[in-house]
């Protein structure tokens, strides 16, 4: 019924596919059905891809169907045996034309597929006679992936403002110690330690929300160039996704954890909603391609973009710095400003990229085969890639918002570069080891970040209950006794532990029968 509803709504108000997003996706989604819905798979990857890579033909016959229900779609790569290698999977489809049918055999207790069954979606492009018709390019099977990656971006976002508000509300209204005898005990969102937890999870929201938007947009574009036949751009789109989804379920999966561990003990029941919130993220980390792999992907084109730079050709947007960086090598003086770290970050992906591609040169020159010394520099090139990644966080989220806030007031526009300059700054503290290895920051520059990011966590904490309010997420969608709108937490917790069964009378009817006898006086 309720899809019914949305594919109505959808013919009405021309919405595309994002009302079946928001309804599928990380925040709403999972309000309806914690554990997640049997149609995720069905609306977010088999219709888009019956739209974006069937012919027309296909589509008005399958497109109508699938909308309705009459036909259910799903993804099933994975098989007992074998996930990421797709040549290795030993599941056959063979078609039959006098049936106009495929018969799946999994000769194998390895090849049976293990998550949701089905052939993949390539087969759907097949003539009735049995001749397979190939892509034009190869790089377009990757469609659906690259699609579902730039949404789980998106997905990463809603998770971490879920997170991230139970924890900061829990934290305005939990009172805890005393640090001045005479005072009464303080919030502990006065604690600077844990404004320190949460205050970069508000931000990790905002660099998300903006990233994913950022390549979303990318992603029509590209999507509109392939329709025009042109691929230029298809690599690189495929790297940025891999390495997005990679970088950023890995965040969330930090943050949710961090924010958990902010609520103490009450942060570890399910009635907070964080144990569950902490499922979702973590398991992202592993589905549509494992995090390591995916950065490896990324680090193929990476390692490309560096040869490309050392003879002199022309690079794409997202990894134009490295031409910049490689034709100066020295590192400029240390520019204490948010431009000047974003560049420190540029500065740091490329030394790694550069490092990376001189020590696999070094391996094939002492022997090895390019496969055997791309595996020996893997772990450097994976750095490299979360690093290539870092930089695209952060410099899009600093050019984004500038666009988003040239129409807010001022106090709006203050708050919110508060944010930026609190993310940008807290990376730099994050990976400090690496700016001091590729750029010419000094003793003192560090020192100044830390007393700037602790500046940052002061100005922050007046408005820190009304920068998750501003996420608007229903008490229905947020599902936590920590972290409601009204702040009646304690009730709400209580209420919680009266419902197990356990707690259905004052004292247990186990106590009466079995301990009380024994703890009866016999003078």
């Amino acid at each position: 019924m309720l899809f019914k509803l949305i594919r109505r709504w959808q013919e009405e108000e021309n919405t595309g596919m994002e009302s079946f997003r928001a309804v599928l996706g990380g925040s709403l989604g999972s309000a309806i059905l914690q554990d997640g819905s049997p149609l995720t798979l069905h609306y977010v990857m088999f219709i888009p891809t019956l739209m974006g890579q069937g012919t027309v033909e296909q589509q008005a016959y399958w497109v109508g169907r699938a909308f309705n229900l009459d036909i259910i779609g799903t993804y099933a790569q994975t098989e007992l045996g074998h996930g990421t290698f797709v040549r290795g999977l030993e599941t056959t489809a063979t078609y039959d034309p006098k049936t106009k049918e495929f018969i799946l055999n999994s000769p194998t207790l390895t090849a049976y597929k293990w998550w949701p069954g089905g052939c993949k979606y390539q087969f759907l492009f097949n003539d009735h006679d049995g001749t397979y018709v190939n892509s034009p390019s190869s790089k377009l099977t990757y469609g659906t992936m690259m699609f579902v990656r730039v949404v789980l971006v998106n997905d990463m976002c809603n998770y971490v403002a879920k997170a991230v508000t139970i924890a900061t509300r829990y934290s305005a209204v939990r009172h805890q110690s005393q640090p001045k005898p005479d005072e009464p005990e303080p919030q502990i969102l006065d604690y600077v330690t844990q404004q320190h937890k949460l205050f970069i999870g508000i931000a990790t929201v905002h660099a998300f929300k903006l990233s994913a938007d950022w390549l979303w947009n990318m992603y029509n574009n590209v999507t509109a160039e392939l329709e025009a036949g042109d691929l230029d751009r298809l690599p690189e789109l495929h790297a940025l996704s891999c390495c997005l989804k990679a970088v950023s379920t890995a965040d969330a999966a930090e943050s949710v954890e961090r924010c958990r561990l902010a609520c103490g003990g009450h942060g570890y029941m399910l009635a907070s909603n964080l144990p569950l919130t902490y499922g979702h993220v973590t398991a992202a980390c592993t589905y549509e391609g494992e995090n390591t792999v995916l950065l490896l992907q990324t680090a193929r084109y990476l390692v490309k973009a560096w040869q490309q730079a050392a003879g002199g050709n022309t690079l794409t947007p997202t990894v134009s710095y490295i031409s910049k960086i490689y034709a100066g090598r020295r590192s400029p003086p240390w520019d204490n400003t948010i431009e000047g770290i974003i560049e420190g970050f540029q500065r740091v992906a490329a030394g790694k990229i550069g490092l990376s591609v001189t020590n696999i040169e070094k391996r094939q020159k002492e022997g090895m085969s390019y496969e055997d010394a791309w595996n020996m520099t893997s772990v450097q090139l994976s750095q490299a890639s979360e690093s290539h990644c870092r930089a695209i966080i952060l410099s899009t989220y600093n050019e984004e918002m500038k666009i988003q806030a040239a129409s807010a007031s001022p106090e709006l526009k203050k708050v919110l570069f508060q944010l930026v300059d609190l993310y940008v700054v807290y990376w730099a503290l994050q990976r400090v080891g690496d700016l001091l290895r590729f750029t010419s920051i000094s003793e003192r520059d560090i020192e100044q970040l830390h007393r700037w990011y602790e500046d940052l966590l002061v100005q922050l904490r007046p408005n820190a209950v009304g920068l998750v309010d501003a996420f608007d997420i229903k008490d229905e969608i947020l599902h936590s006794a920590l972290g409601a709108y009204d702040g009646r937490v304690y009730e709400r917790l209580m209420a919680e532990a009266l419902k197990s069964p356990l707690n259905a009378e004052p004292v247990n009817r186990s106590f009466h029968m079995y301990l009380k006898p024994f703890m009866q006086g016999k003078l």
